[in-house]
């Protein structure tokens, strides 16, 4: 009947949309309906690895989500979830829907406090008019100032190489991946200075296993609990080239960056004003990973209330034309 019907239809889409996504094969001669394999864990979506394969009955997959029995020959099984609360997978927020996880706001807000590079200027929003208008209903609109460099942003690969992909260039498949945590807030707290370097990403990897392809790198450093204090954030409240000169907080080796461009990683961030220590004056890091299109988001917020993996990290930056730079509001959904 039409149930079978809409079932059948079920079916074709779950097996195209398993198609893009490297499954291996069906049975066409299935006697209900065909057995599809049906890929879990790291080998859901593009970029990831080490797919584990499972034989999974559609029909009994099918039956369970329309609440209805499967045939009485059916043998198989629905794929694990399917009528009950996904439980958390270590690697992936994929068996359950992203607006039933819990979302972490990992953004400053923008305002008069909002740190910015001691040789720019802040944020400004400018009101225009606020109020109530002549035709009787209340209207409010304002006019913003940002650096593209400020606050909770994404650097384009062209702010360090030549050629690199603009804020606007850059993918959205790049934007959006397996969050990794790596925390160095025990180092950091003894060395502002310090940079997050080769081994804590194998200390790291030694714990979780290999980082995974696509994966959105975080360094919690600890240095987000300062915000938006500038002396102890950015080691100075100096402005001009004296407070760059002045500058102390942790970044990025740049020596690790050809291990992690290896592992293929889409995008790193972290809490603190650059990817590069706070007295670097060649920007090493910035330029190795640019030169490898891997953007960097800085000023990350709340980093703190995540965990080491098994989060998704959306990181969206204002699509500004040829920009070096944008505005980044970015999320962790934790299933």
């Amino acid at each position: 009947g039409d149930t079978w019907t809409n079932a059948y239809i079920f079916w074709r889409q779950l097996w195209d949309a398993q198609a893009q996504f490297g499954a291996h094969g069906f049975d066409p001669n299935h006697p209900e309906m065909g057995t599809i394999f049906y890929a879990l864990g790291r080998g859901v979506t593009p970029g990831h690895r080490e797919v584990e394969v499972r034989t999974i009955d559609v029909a009994a997959t099918v039956a369970t989500l329309l609440e209805i029995d499967p045939p009485k020959s059916s043998e198989g099984r629905p794929i694990p979830g399917v009528g009950s609360p996904a439980k958390a997978n270590s690697r992936s927020t994929l068996n359950k829907p992203l607006w039933d996880q819990e979302l972490i706001d990992l953004t400053h807000t923008f305002d008069a406090d909002t740190i910015y590079w001691p040789t720019e200027e802040g944020f400004e929003l400018k009101t225009n008019f606020a109020g109530m208008t002549d035709k009787g209903y209340y209207y409010e609109a304002h006019s913003l100032s940002t650096p593209e460099h400020g606050g909770t942003h994404l650097d384009a690969p062209i702010h360090f190489a030549k050629g690199g992909d603009t804020a606007d260039q850059i993918p959205i498949e790049r934007l959006i991946g397996p969050g990794v945590l790596v925390d160095v807030s025990e180092a950091a707290a003894q060395d502002r200075d310090y940079q997050v370097g080769l081994e804590d990403f194998k200390a790291w990897e030694k714990s979780h296993g290999p980082i995974p392809k696509g994966a959105i790198v975080l360094l919690y450093t600890g240095f987000g609990r300062y915000w938006p204090d500038r002396k102890h954030y950015m080691g100075t409240d100096l402005r001009g080239e004296p407070g760059v000169a002045a500058l102390h907080f942790p970044g990025l080796d740049p020596d690790a960056v050809p291990f992690l461009a290896s592992r293929g990683i889409s995008a790193i961030g972290l809490d603190t004003p650059s990817i590069d220590h706070g007295p670097s004056t060649h920007f090493g890091a910035h330029v190795a990973l640019f030169k490898q299109n891997i953007p960097a988001l800085e000023n990350v917020a709340h980093l703190d209330r995540l965990p080491e993996e098994g989060f998704t990290v959306i990181a969206m930056p204002m699509k500004v034309g040829q920009g070096s730079g944008a505005p980044l509001r970015i999320v962790a959904a934790l299933p």
